[in-house]
């Protein structure tokens, strides 16, 4: 079995009997030795010694009063979300329990969480998937894209990738002659698909999102292998190439562009953001669907406006679907797979 977006930190955690992710002390420790946690050297001696005390005992608890005995704020912030993101997982039972509670719930946390527990998540989803053409488009869930025309298609590159050249460039002339910026990025194509490998956590390959089918496909392979072993509800999804004759009883937006999209088309008015992706998401079985729904299928929809930026929202999926609710009004995890 092939390796593939170490830096999730997947290899840290164990599975339970559900094949879900428990969280672990060595994964805990991980997160305490990020930059906005570690304590740098000019840190108050209690925020020093809360940090030293969960390095031997991630697990423990911790008072009000020691959060509060910090004199940065911005530490006092920074913890107090580590520790939300920590008691939440413990008690929920499992890096996919946590963070269903964590949406659902609407937590204010740092995008940057939710992107690791999303990454995470997906990491065990697709363990021993073997198509790239999937990978690559995975990481549209947990890191935003750059779009860019080429050749008449849409491109995907890696946001942050693209702002590194950008400032290089900008900084350094030579260096723009000589790498030519995001255009020498290597596109994904069958040729150099295996060199994914061994670069997938440097995320450097472009998506060619509307210019190769694969490209879509493996999208709605994510997709589909995100919200099955997430929510337990076995889905199928499959990419469309138009959108005549579609019919947006129930839709959900995979980011904010999309979702204005869906609200413009719904009330019959003109969307001012393009959509450049529209799948069709239909439920394997009707057993804790709305009864509305059954078996006609729910749009998934991409869109992009003029930041020409696609940041993805992955929680759409978990609060967006058309399931029964539960108990506590939110939609039911029918099980787990």
């Amino acid at each position: 079995m092939r390796e593939f977006w170490v830096a999730s930190g997947h290899h840290l955690t164990r599975l339970n009997a559900a094949g879900r992710m428990e969280v672990t002390d060595e994964l805990i420790l991980a997160w305490l030795a990020r930059p906005e946690i570690l304590p740098p050297p000019e840190a108050c001696a209690a925020e020093r010694a809360l940090h030293a005390r969960l390095m031997a005992k991630p697990r423990a608890a911790v008072s009000v009063m020691e959060r509060a005995n910090m004199e940065d704020a911005d530490a006092r912030e920074n913890w107090e979300f580590l520790l939300t993101l920590r008691d939440t997982l413990m008690a929920a039972g499992s890096i996919e329990d946590g963070y269903l509670e964590l949406v659902r719930k609407r937590v204010r946390l740092p995008h940057l969480f939710y992107d690791q527990l999303v990454q995470l998540i997906l990491r065990n989803a697709l363990d021993g998937c073997e198509d790239v053409h999937t990978l690559r488009a995975a990481e549209m869930f947990f890191r935003p894209q750059r779009a860019y025309l080429h050749d008449g298609g849409l491109m995907l590159a890696d946001d942050e990738l693209v702002g590194e050249l950008e400032g290089e460039m900008h900084s350094n002339p030579l260096f723009a002659m000589m790498n030519g910026g995001v255009e020498a990025l290597d596109v994904l194509n069958d040729a150099n698909a295996w060199t994914y490998w061994s670069r997938s956590d440097a995320h450097t390959m472009v998506l060619p999102f509307g210019a190769d089918p694969k490209a879509r496909a493996g999208f709605a392979d994510a997709i589909m292998r995100f919200v099955t072993h997430l929510l337990g509800k076995a889905v199928t999804v499959v990419p469309m190439t138009a959108a005549d004759d579609v019919d947006l009883q129930w839709f959900v937006g995979l980011d904010q562009a999309g979702t204005r999209v869906g609200n413009a088309l719904w009330n019959g008015e003109t969307p001012e953001s393009t959509l450049v992706g529209l799948f069709a998401l239909t439920f394997d079985a009707s057993d804790g669907v709305l009864p509305q729904i059954g078996g006609r299928p729910v749009f998934l929809l991409i869109g992009l406006d003029s930041s020409n930026v696609i940041r993805f929202k992955p929680q759409n999926l978990v609060i967006g679907l058309p399931l029964v609710a539960d108990a506590d009004g939110f939609p039911a995890v029918m099980g787990t797979a």
